[in-house]
């Protein structure tokens, strides 16, 4: 079944996956995929790897069964092809590794029970809330999972410190009946399993295509002429933004050509110390001993600059 949008998923819903990455080396090897490694997507935006011994025909956003912890669990195809296997070796996995095995392709049986597991779990939810709250536990409580199988469910929360959790499992085990497991995840895994609209009006992109999460320093914001505004600058998940660090780079290669701000020089005019620089219009922004101020371009700056500038 393809979706509204015109996406060629068969298994297409309301979360397309086909909206989050396209394939763009699909057509070179035909419709059918030649790797036999697939991405899965589970709740939360989690995904893992897993093999297609069977060689079952699939496509980004088909229903699958596959092989969990003791059990089975239900997922969505996110990637097939040539994509994975570009994945794969990004991760630094071994192709002949052992990885999970897609079972079967969902039936409607299995798509009408999914369904059902995600409203025990909003139940499982409150319960796990409460006894938090009776145990007066300093956490916080994320989001709950239940395994397709029922075997598992797994609790995720958030602490600023190590917590002892073991009356609590205990108590859940009794409540459920079932194994549970309870996972601390940090700040920014939490704006992930969440979701959100950013500030430039995308989805999140922890949420949807961002697998790492590489430390933030508030050094990016200042080589880039941002403000210092804690506001401005963190994300849904109180941090520093991600994207930060998407064009740093960029900006440090590009201000190797630029006097630092304060450098003293002198031109024509008499005195001053470089104050601004915008590296789109290459230009840079002088204020002389007298308070007056300068703008020049980058080529007509150099000459004055002592010692000279390399190239």
């Amino acid at each position: 079944m393809a979706c509204s949008s015109g996406c060629t998923s068969r298994g297409c819903g309301g979360d397309c996956p086909s909206l989050h990455v396209f394939d763009w080396l699909g057509h070179l090897y035909g419709p059918q995929p030649t790797y036999d490694i697939v991405e899965v997507r589970f709740k939360g935006r989690r995904k893992g790897l897993y093999r297609n011994a069977d060689r079952l025909e699939l496509q980004a956003g088909d229903y699958v069964i596959v092989e969990a912890d003791r059990g089975l669990h239900f997922g969505i195809v996110h990637l097939t092809g040539e994509l994975v296997r570009l994945r794969v070796r990004a991760q630094g996995l071994d192709e002949e590794a052992e990885f999970p095995r897609i079972v079967r392709l969902a039936t409607l049986e299995d798509i009408e029970r999914w369904e059902a597991n995600k409203q025990q779990e909003i139940e499982a939810f409150y319960v796990a809330r409460e006894a938090i709250e009776r145990l007066e536990l300093p956490m916080k409580l994320v989001d709950a999972e239940w395994q397709f199988d029922h075997k598992k469910i797994t609790f995720y929360f958030t602490a600023d410190h190590r917590v002892d959790f073991r009356q609590l499992v205990r108590d859940l085990a009794r409540t459920f009946r079932t194994r549970v497991e309870l996972r601390q995840i940090g700040a920014r895994d939490e704006a992930a399993r969440v979701g959100g609209i950013g500030s430039c009006g995308r989805e999140l992109c922890c949420a949807t295509w961002l697998h790492t999460f590489k430390p933030v320093a508030t050094q990016a914001a200042k080589v880039q002429n941002l403000p210092l505004n804690p506001s401005r600058l963190s994300g849904q998940c109180g941090r520093l933004k991600c994207c930060l660090n998407y064009e740093l780079e960029q900006y440090m290669e590009a201000l190797r050509d630029y006097p630092p701000v304060d450098t003293p020089v002198e031109t024509e005019r008499g005195r001053g110390t470089v104050q601004k620089l915008d590296i789109f219009k290459r230009r840079v922004w002088i204020q002389y001993e007298d308070g007056t101020w300068e703008d020049l371009s980058l080529e007509e700056v150099q000459p004055y600059l002592r010692p000279p500038m390399q190239a």
